[in-house]
């Protein structure tokens, strides 16, 4: 099994847990658990596959994805009781998904013949809209609505891969100096509340006769 199979069972394994961890603080059975892990573990990479026409998407010709989450959810169901700060934890998983995603995702568009700037954006599909999609099915607030850097995070790791990978850097090399500049970026975020500066609106000026 190759490095990149590793991090992509992986990534999905990490974000299927957040998606059950998020089941467990709204106190879901364990369908709901099942449905919100495979939402959160695979609904960025298949979005993914469908924006680069790489169909069946993975799941379908995969099924060992499914079993991942699956295995992850029916674990989490009865462990989840046992972890006093699930949301500090789902956090701190969701940024070890992130960072591996944002790579495996920016690997399969290189992969697919895609251009490094659309490969970039792969990796941050992969890594950020299962995510988004478990908070908005869990009626949490989204990731998008964080003041803390996350999508930055993704763009980073993306990035880096893809310049690494541009410069001639060994594989392995590349998606390992990625994803910890993705987990940094994330981790400062959670420790120190990083954040990027936001908008902020300026009062037009007054239109002329008044």
């Amino acid at each position: 099994m190759s490095l990149f199979q590793l991090l992509d069972y992986a990534g999905v394994a990490v974000f299927a847990a957040t998606g059950a961890l998020a089941a467990s603080r709204k106190q879901l059975d364990i369908i709901g658990f099942l449905f919100l892990a495979s939402l959160t573990g695979i609904g960025g990479g298949t979005i993914r596959d469908l924006v680069l026409g790489n169909t069946p998407v993975f799941w379908v010709t995969n099924p060992a994805y499914l079993m991942v989450c699956i295995a992850t959810a029916t674990v989490l169901y009865f462990a989840a009781p046992l972890v006093e700060y699930r949301y500090r934890l789902l956090l701190w998983l969701d940024a070890i998904g992130l960072a591996a995603y944002c790579v495996m995702g920016a690997q399969r568009g290189l992969e697919a013949g895609a251009s490094p700037l659309v490969a970039i954006v792969t990796g941050m599909m992969t890594a950020t809209v299962g995510g988004i999609l478990r908070d908005v099915v869990s009626n949490e607030a989204s990731v998008l609505l964080r003041r803390e850097i996350y999508i930055t995070a993704a763009l980073l790791g993306a990035s880096g891969f893809v310049l690494l990978q541009n410069l001639g850097v060994e594989p392995a090399i590349s998606a390992l100096v990625a994803g910890l500049v993705s987990l940094f970026v994330r981790g400062g975020a959670l420790i120190f509340g990083w954040t990027m500066p936001g908008y902020r609106h300026r009062a037009g000026r007054p239109s002329q006769g008044q």
